[in-house]
């Protein structure tokens, strides 16, 4: 029995040991990689405070996400001094951080590990992507090693580094939580989700992998009190390295376009446009005299892939044209009443590319609720579509999902309708699960999905 016990420790101490192996040991990684990591103080004086446009809040569903800057104080104040991180990308001073760090400041000074001060020099930054380029007059300084993070996997352990709440060189570790996260108007960054602690004053920090190498640019988190809450947010290294190229070579990032209204596709809109799956970006409107317009994309088309490359949801679909050089011919792939095609398209330059909000979801209905008029040539002018119906009251389904009095229908499952009775004989089809009907609400357009039951 004895034996049975000694060799029953053993084997749990072999088990013990094992399992501390896989703990990782950042002590190697945080010495070597500190001096790479810089510091960010800026200052910006009352007169440029107050002729500067105050930034405007959030959309109150998403009051949580904050960039991490330090809030600014009220009334007539002395020059307002902000903090940052930073991390070196060549050896003659070069510096990635972000764009909501050094924007609208009058001076910019890099503090270095080893407690060197230098004035910076602010080369450019793109706000799409909050991605800023600096440059201090040094060389032979110490510089990160760029990584692949499409190569990064989700559980990998990854490590922070910079100055939250002005305590410099602070390091923090965590995983990597998720990775291509889309969040509130941020269309261009497909953010790497981590839980690695990160708070105001870590923006524009770099976030290693433990080879070392940077994987992301820590930028944003999710927070009610202002401070980490379990969700941070870092901008993938190889976005961050082709905004900091154009803007070293042009001073600005110059991005391609469709000229298209998109939206996410749905369960319901899927099944209405014949669609296995929910996929791909459906086009609400298309901009006339855009590359889209003259490559013959049409309102109600759904692009399932850019240049070969899969649009599993829609917003993928912007990243893809933006990083496109403008001029460039691609293709695009398309379904169109129930078939596939592929059309040439010429990218044009970014202008804006809007995202429509997604369409909800109607879960139960036997009747559409809509009363509706006929536009007079007037409102059709004013509006400039060439048919639609003017709706005078939506009720059950319609109000349900969103549409209101005052909004037109355009088109009923890719059918324009001009009268009242080709809108009722489509929605009343007992042949029909679903309807999507596309809506113009002033100047914008997007498709509302309605649930039908015979």
């Amino acid at each position: 029995m004895k034996k049975w016990l000694v060799l029953l420790g053993i084997s749990l101490g072999f088990v013990a040991t094992g399992a501390s192996a896989q703990l990782p040991d950042f002590t190697d990684l945080v010495e070597k990689q500190s001096p790479t990591v810089v510091n960010i103080t800026t200052t910006q004086d009352a007169r440029q405070r107050s002729r500067s446009k105050k930034m405007p809040e959030p959309d109150q569903m998403f009051d949580f996400f904050r960039r991490m800057v330090p809030p600014e104080g009220h009334g007539i104040l002395p020059p307002k001094r902000g903090q940052g991180s930073g991390f070196m990308i060549s050896a003659d001073g070069y510096i990635l951080t972000n764009t909501h760090v050094v924007d609208n400041v009058d001076e910019v000074v890099v503090k270095m590990h080893d407690k060197r001060e230098f004035r910076a020099k602010v080369i450019g930054g793109d706000s799409r992507t909050d991605i800023a380029l600096i440059k201090i007059n040094a060389d032979n300084l110490p510089y990160v090693r760029i990584g692949d993070p499409n190569k990064t996997r989700v559980g990998e352990w990854v490590l922070a580094i910079g100055a939250p709440f002005g305590f410099e060189n602070s390091a923090t570790a965590g995983i990597v939580s998720a990775k291509g996260r889309s969040l509130p108007q941020e269309n261009y960054v497909p953010f790497i989700q981590t839980d690695v602690a990160v708070n105001p004053g870590n923006s524009g920090g770099p976030l290693f992998n433990l080879r070392g190498e940077v994987i992301g640019v820590n930028s944003q988190i999710i927070s009610r009190s202002g401070g980490y809450m379990g969700l941070s947010f870092s901008i993938p290294i190889d976005v961050a390295m082709d905004v900091a190229e154009q803007l070293k070579s042009r001073g600005k990032v110059n991005r391609g376009r469709l000229g298209v209204v998109i939206q996410e596709v749905t369960s319901d809109l899927a099944e209405s446009f014949g669609l296995n799956s929910p996929q791909g970006a459906l086009v609400a409107d298309v901009e006339a005299g855009s590359p889209a317009e003259k490559a013959g994309i049409q309102v109600s088309d759904i692009i399932l892939k850019f240049d070969g490359k899969p649009i599993n949801s829609s917003i993928d679909l912007p990243r893809l044209v933006g990083s496109t050089k403008p001029g460039a011919r691609s293709v695009l792939t398309l379904w169109r009443k129930g078939e596939k095609l592929e059309v040439n398209v010429n990218v044009g330059e970014m202008a804006d590319v809007k995202v429509a909000a997604a369409a909800p979801v109607v879960k139960e209905s036997n009747r559409a609720g809509l009363a509706v008029s006929e536009l007079t040539r007037e409102q059709k002018s004013i509006l400039k579509i060439s048919n639609g119906l003017l709706v005078d009251e939506a009720t059950g389904p319609a109000a349900r999902a969103g549409i209101q009095s005052g909004d037109v229908i355009v088109a009923v499952n890719n059918q324009a309708v001009n009268t009242p009775e080709e809108l009722a004989s489509l929605v009343n089809d007992p042949s029909r699960k679903s309807a999507a009907l596309l809506v113009k609400r002033g100047q914008d357009a997007h498709y509302v999905s309605l649930r039908l039951e015979n």
